[in-house]
């Protein structure tokens, strides 16, 4: 059995934090690029290139992406033979509390949802974690920004709707939503289990690398229909027009119970910021 100190987590949790929000992860700066290539308006070119140079600046200077630095979200995978020398959860939020003040992050998280005060550390954290085997200890870091989290939603299909139904769901879904979740957008889908696991599904989803294909044929098929759909909208970068409304769509996929069809979607604006680190 593995042990490791709640400090340790609390440092690396405060480096997740900063690190997130300077650096955007080399293949989202990518596609930015990619579909800036392919891309026909001239307004979308020059948004998509701002997006571009955006990056570079808070790269270099270590500033925020965005000036919304997100509900700070963990996703956490503990292997079987860890343990932490401490609590897991005051590990985390301690070091969400120093990553967001050393590191001069906004702070955005209000301590009631109806009387409205300011935490003042962003903290507490959301903590999602998943049991594996073995020694692994992965923390991953996905501050999540207000504008883009708004554009989710949650729809409780019939089975008889089935995969037109979800698609429908998902390309209508984004069709509503236009320039809110600042594009272009990386789409998360979640479709099956329960109400509140489709909707982990398609937050998780987000974390894929973008480039990547599903694994199973099928589900890949429908990623690619999805994306073609979504960017013949027309919305654009900023909602402006073109071609590049999202970089991409990744599915998680649950099974479900008979008489249910659950789907989610949990929208990314083009800062699409997470960051891990093994312990």
């Amino acid at each position: 059995m593995r042990s490791i100190p709640a400090d340790k987590i609390t440092e690396a949790v405060a480096k997740l934090c900063m690190d997130a929000n300077y650096y955007l992860g080399d293949d989202v700066y990518q596609a930015l690029k990619n579909y800036r290539d392919k891309e026909e308006s001239p307004v979308a070119i020059e948004l998509l290139d701002q997006c571009i140079r955006n990056a570079d600046i808070a790269r270099s200077s270590e500033v925020p992406i965005c000036q919304d630095t997100g509900f700070a979200v963990f996703f956490v995978e503990q292997g079987d033979q860890v343990c932490v020398d401490g609590n897991l959860k005051d590990a985390i939020s301690k070091g969400v509390a120093k990553g967001y003040t050393d590191g001069y992050l906004r702070k955005s998280i209000v301590e009631d949802p109806l009387r409205r005060k300011n935490t003042g550390d962003n903290t507490p954290p959301i903590i999602w974690i998943d049991p594996v085997p073995g020694e692994t200890f992965r923390i991953t870091c996905a501050p999540k920004g207000g504008g883009s989290e708004n554009m989710s939603e949650v729809k409780m299909l019939k089975p008889s709707d089935g995969e037109d139904g979800v698609k429908n769901f998902v390309v209508d879904r984004i069709k509503r939503s236009g320039a809110n979740p600042c594009p272009p957008v990386i789409v998360g889908v979640g479709i099956g289990g329960t109400y509140d696991k489709c909707a982990w599904l398609s937050k998780k989803a987000l974390l894929r690398e973008l480039g990547s294909k599903h694994p199973d044929p099928y589900y890949a098929e429908m990623e690619e229909e999805l994306l073609n759909r979504i960017n013949n909208l027309g919305i654009g970068p900023q909602g402006l027009g073109g071609r590049t409304t999202a970089l991409a769509v990744f599915i998680e996929a649950h099974p479900c119970h008979i008489a249910s069809l659950p789907a989610a979607v949990n929208v990314q604006c083009h800062a699409a910021r997470h960051k891990h680190v093994d312990l």
